[in-house]
């Protein structure tokens, strides 16, 4: 039952930014910090533990729990070293994820050929 919550809760919030993208002007960008932000504030408010502890890889693996991530690792930080720890926290919470896409996405660029964009 965890695959098939992880996977439909994923699926859906997958098909609403989808959604989102398709039927505003919004950048892709612009749609990411908007994902990276609302899952900070979820996180914030107590909603998202809840629902990781729900749908699991599912809410954690989307933007929205990177910035749940994001948001742990400062409130971590806050409460060990203090007004710093707004500085340090989310580099130290995300840092093996921030260094597993550097070092995967380089690797890539080795494998396959980069084309710029026209």
């Amino acid at each position: 039952m965890d695959y098939f919550n992880a996977f439909w809760v994923g699926g859906l919030i997958c098909a609403l930014v989808q959604v989102l993208m398709e039927k505003t002007k919004m950048q892709p960008g612009r749609i990411m910090v908007l994902l990276v932000c609302s899952g900070a504030v979820l996180g914030a408010i107590g909603v998202y533990q809840p629902f990781i502890d729900f749908a699991g890889a599912g809410a954690s693996v989307p933007l929205l729990g990177f910035g749940n991530t994001l948001f742990k690792g400062i409130r971590e930080a806050i409460t060990t070293d203090g007004f710093l720890g707004i500085f340090m926290g989310g580099f130290t919470a995300c840092a093996v994820g921030i260094s597993a896409a550097l070092v995967f996405g380089y690797l890539a660029s080795l494998v396959f050929e980069p084309k710029m964009k026209k």
